[in-house]
C-alpha cells in the first residue's frame, strides 16, 4: 500500500465517525505541499459554509514566513469568518492526517480566533 492509499484509508476512517451538522459544522482541513487549505461544512445540507487557505492571505502576512506559521494565519483568518457568520461551535476534521505541524497550528490558530471544538 502507497503513502496516498493508505491517507484515503485513514481519511475514510476518520469522516466515518464525523459528521457536520447545522449546529455543529465540520471543520475540514486540506493541506498540499505549498498551500493550506481550512472549510467550515454543513454535511446535512451538502453546503460550504465558509473557506479560507494561505492563497487568499495577502502577501505581508505570509511573507517568507514558515508554512506551520501561515497555516496559524489561515486558522484565525476562518474564526473571523466564521464568527462573522455567528458559527461558533465546530467538529474538526483533520483529513487522515495527523495532528501536528501545520494542522495543529491551524487548529491553534481557529482556537485562538474565538472557534470551540
Amino acid at each position: 500500500m502507497n503513502k496516498k492509499a493508505a491517507l484515503e484509508k485513514r481519511k475514510k476512517r476518520v469522516r466515518s465517525k464525523i459528521f457536520g451538522t447545522s449546529k455543529r459544522p465540520r471543520l475540514s482541513v486540506f493541506r498540499s505541499k505549498r498551500h493550506t487549505y481550512a472549510q467550515i461544512i454543513d454535511d446535512a445540507k451538502g453546503i460550504t459554509l465558509v473557506s479560507v487557505s494561505d492563497l487568499e492571505l495577502t502577501k505581508d502576512s505570509k511573507s517568507k514566513s514558515a508554512k506551520v506559521v501561515v497555516a496559524m494565519t489561515v486558522g484565525e483568518a476562518l474564526a473571523k469568518k466564521a464568527i462573522q457568520k455567528k458559527i461558533k461551535d465546530v467538529t474538526f476534521d483533520r483529513g487522515g492526517r495527523k495532528y501536528h505541524g501545520r494542522i495543529k497550528s491551524l487548529a491553534e490558530g481557529a482556537r485562538k480566533g474565538g472557534l470551540k471544538f
